[in-house]
């Protein structure tokens, strides 16, 4: 009698590690609790985050928020590759090349395109009147990033080859001071170093990136998490678009609150947000093609060393 008790016990006990959540006693155990560790920049997510309105919507489902702030998109990426956060914001290169080191990565949602935001300056006395005046000049930007992209893609629209340029790679401060001093002819740069240049230095617009490029913002989170968590995500995501959609009603208000944030004067913020498209859309296919193209570049550049497939890193789920 005594065995078949034994028995018994032993296949109870076998039955409830089975199910999970249940303990060998019958009850059912708490639900491991959930975080999202968000990983942001002096930007959309840093309104979201003073708003507090993420954690109210979080809270029923068990789920902290934990918020470390970066300086860059690359930092950002190196620190999902490592497993410190779960979800951040960047431009378009910087996953490019965090995909090609193996980084888990997982696109989730994106910006409208904001092709005004980044341009090709000239000092306001220079001769340069096209961007066929660019051939044989010295013209600045970030290397590897978004404006690098922008570029090649506007020297071919306009019938030049990379290679008729002199690029100087110089970080946004560096090439500002270059352009101040005029040691460099052109100088490729987004918002709001943009907008700082044309307010303080008399920068002239040679062209900016209408019909060249998107010039998009991304949202992004790891393959585990993505698949482990698409309830937070939406709510992330639905948090970040009206965040968006009330700073394309109150534009005033969301320069002012930026302005805050990166130390500029509001009428340079202003400028910068007057030429902002907002809005805030779930990732698709199209949508990846177009960071595809950014990827191929960098390749034929010989930024990227081995050819990157996009699609590769879409979140589970899209169709």
């Amino acid at each position: 009698m005594s065995t078949r008790r034994d028995f018994l016990k032993l296949s109870l006990g076998a039955a409830a590690a089975a199910l999970p959540g249940l303990h060998a006693s019958g009850a059912l155990a708490a639900p491991a609790p959930r975080v999202l560790r968000i990983g942001n920049q002096k930007g959309a997510l840093s309104l979201l985050k003073g708003r507090g309105s993420l954690e109210q919507r979080l809270a029923p489902l068990g789920v902290s928020v934990t918020w470390t702030e970066f300086n860059a998109g690359p930092v950002q990426l190196e620190a999902l590759n490592v497993g410190s956060i779960d979800f951040g914001d960047v431009g378009d290169a910087p996953p490019i090349f965090a995909q090609a080191a193996g980084a888990p990565l997982a696109y989730v949602a994106a910006t409208l395109p904001r092709p005004r935001s980044e341009a090709v300056i000239v000092p306001g006395n220079s001769p340069l009147r096209d961007v066929a005046d660019l051939k044989g000049k010295r013209v600045a930007f970030n290397r590897a990033s978004n404006v690098h992209f922008f570029l090649v893609q506007l020297l071919r629209k306009h019938g030049l080859d990379y290679g008729d340029i002199r690029p100087v790679f110089l970080s946004p401060p560096d090439a500002r001071a270059a352009f101040e001093n005029g040691s460099i002819d052109a100088w490729v740069i987004w918002d709001p170093f943009y907008a700082a240049a044309q307010a303080t230095l008399g920068a002239r617009l040679l062209a900016d990136a209408t019909a060249v490029d998107g010039n998009r913002g991304f949202y992004f989170s790891s393959q585990n998490y993505a698949r482990q968590n698409p309830d937070v995500l939406r709510i992330v995501v639905d948090e970040i678009a009206k965040t968006d959609e009330w700073g394309k009603t109150h534009r005033a208000e969301y320069a002012a609150e930026l302005a805050k944030l990166w130390g500029l004067p509001a009428p340079i913020v202003q400028q910068a947000i007057d030429r902002t498209e907002f809005g805030t859309v779930t990732i698709t296919k199209p949508i990846l093609g177009e960071q595809q193209k950014i990827a191929d570049t960098f390749h034929d550049l010989g930024l990227v060393p081995t050819r990157v497939d996009v699609l590769q890193a879409a979140a589970p789920g899209l169709v």
